[in-house]
């Protein structure tokens, strides 16, 4: 199995304002049968995509998922391409809107699953695991050190719906900040279960480390815009998976909201164990895998194999 780091192409601007992957040379579409709405066979489909698997960043549990799919089904021709959730979005678009063949790797909850019309390949070897919670994880001594917010985050719980009002509001131009406080202006009543019985603070400090998904901009905007209401001055750090484990581990961030257990994150909470807390369940059922459009004459993962 090869990877290949692709860059960003700051000019090639979509219309959704992600950055376009810089290398996204896609081949032409073969004929195929009069079913295959691609024009591409099954046979010819790792030529159709020159063998390439688009992911995101390399720190990323999703991709050490993708690298197991590839050695599970001895995918050895394929490559899987690393670069940002924007550029991957990107390739997706692109192809989407010219009907070509692309294959990526996928999370729900996503926007690009209400934008596009798309499907998880079935993964019969179980590479990615079945469905996955997010869950949310605090630094040692939190709860003595910040008890209000260590409540308040500890009772944080949302569904899929939730969160995509948030996602779709920001991909629709709205800045995350004002995503996130509509969306809690709609819904108070469920934002003061989160808070119900916590006392405010008075400009206590809090740090939360957050990835680059949609999902996870959408959580940390409404949590940090909720414990400011609540008398926190917040900080919100980005990073990649492996920092913000360690982040938490090593007490430079006081949580995240963006542990995705018990598959995509196992070998961070299993390197740290003993060093953080789990502080609850935020989300559940959440899934990562293959995704292709569903015009694609595809279903499995092993079908990458012809």
């Amino acid at each position: 199995m090869k990877r290949k780091v692709f860059g960003l192409g700051a000019a090639a601007l979509l219309a959704l304002g992600l950055a376009a992957c810089g290398s996204d040379d896609t081949t032409k579409k073969e004929t195929g049968s009069d079913d295959d709405t691609t024009g591409v066979t099954e046979e010819a489909v790792g030529e159709s995509v020159n063998y390439k698997i688009t992911g995101i960043d390399p720190g990323a549990g999703i991709m050490e998922a993708a690298d197991r799919a590839i050695e599970d089904y001895e995918l050895d021709e394929w490559t899987l391409t690393t670069g940002s959730g924007s550029a991957m979005t990107a390739a997706l678009k692109k192809a989407y809107d010219k009907e070509e063949p692309i294959i990526v790797t996928g999370w729900t909850p996503h926007w690009k699953f209400a934008e596009f019309d798309l499907k998880y390949l079935e993964d019969p070897k179980g590479s990615f695991g079945g469905e996955e919670q997010i869950r949310t994880i605090g630094r040692v001594g939190l709860e003595e050190d910040l008890p209000e917010a260590h409540a308040i985050l500890s009772n944080f719980n949302w569904t899929e719906e939730d969160m995509a009002e948030v996602m779709i509001a920001i991909q629709d131009g709205e800045k995350e900040e004002v995503a996130a406080q509509n969306w809690i202006d709609a819904n108070e009543d469920k934002v003061s279960e989160w808070t119900d019985g916590v006392d405010k603070v008075n400009g206590d400090k809090i740090k939360l480390a957050y990835v680059a998904w949609d999902s996870e901009i959408a959580s940390h905007n409404v949590m940090k815009i909720v414990l400011e209401d609540m008398g926190y001055k917040v900080t919100l750090t980005q990073v990649e998976a492996g920092p913000l484990w360690t982040a938490v581990a090593n007490g430079s961030a006081d949580a995240s909201l963006a542990a995705w257990l018990p598959i995509t994150h196992e070998t961070y909470a299993e390197k740290f164990k003993g060093d953080f807390e789990e502080l609850g369940i935020n989300m559940e059922g959440v899934k990562i895998g293959l995704v292709v459009p569903e015009y694609m004459n595809i279903d499995s993962i092993e079908d990458l194999q012809k």
